[in-house]
């Protein structure tokens, strides 16, 4: 059986890669990304693609318009971005700001903006990309200021979303997706994109509401907050 996804940030890295494993087996994927015409026509990218600009609240709250009233059965919360503030020397406004707008704050605006499409798809799951950075117990190496307080934030805004909407049957998880072969991974990461997303689909696909508000890393194992 088919589903219908919504996956932020669908045109590079992991984003792309849901797109094209998804599609691949017969799933209906919508993308977004920040310009339609900067999207690579080579690149197998076969979603619709939705315009979204994730630091913009009214790119956000008129996201309804441009999905209308399909139904979503998953969103994937898939965008994000690394920090520069890698020292406390280096932290600095404008640069926090930045990232906890993409990594944290913009994932729960999306979830909001599509909930009546999530409430009438099928499994309402909202599964957010963290990473094990964000979790407070494995914190022994200190640095990387921004983007570890960025998705500690995501992950505890998503055990609220969790509470909130438990109610409705609704699923909400964060998963972290090892480390990847991407732009923001880099070339000595141990795991390709390919490899990362498969597993990723195969842990969503047995999703149900029991697993609701945990964290998982991408083979499926819980990790700590």
């Amino acid at each position: 059986m088919s589903h219908t996804y919504f996956v932020t940030g669908s045109n590079r890295g992991l984003g792309l890669e849901f797109v094209r494993q998804l599609s691949r087996r017969g799933d209906v994927v919508m993308g977004s990304v920040r310009d339609v015409a900067q999207v690579d026509a080579g690149a197998e990218h076969a979603a619709s693609l939705v315009p979204l600009e994730l630091t913009d609240q009214k790119s956000i709250d008129s996201l309804p318009e441009r999905v209308g009233d399909r139904s979503i059965d998953v969103l994937i919360n898939n965008a994000g971005v690394s920090s520069d503030s890698s020292t406390l020397a280096r932290c600095d406004a404008a640069e926090l700001h930045r990232v906890f707008s993409i990594n944290s704050i913009a994932p729960v605006l999306v979830t909001r903006a599509l909930l009546p499409n999530l409430r009438k798809g099928s499994r309402k799951l909202v599964v957010t990309v963290s990473s094990q950075l964000g979790s407070i117990t494995n914190n022994s190496g200190g640095s990387s200021y921004g983007y570890r307080a960025s998705k500690a934030a995501v992950n505890m805004l998503t055990v609220s979303m969790h509470h909130e909407l438990k109610g409705e049957g609704f699923t909400c998880v964060v998963v972290h997706p090892g480390w990847v072969q991407t732009d923001m991974g880099g070339p000595n990461a141990p795991l390709k994109p390919d490899e990362s997303v498969g597993h990723l689909i195969r842990l969503i696909d047995r999703l149900t509401a029991a697993d609701s508000g945990r964290f998982f890393n991408y083979d499926g194992t819980t990790l700590p907050w």
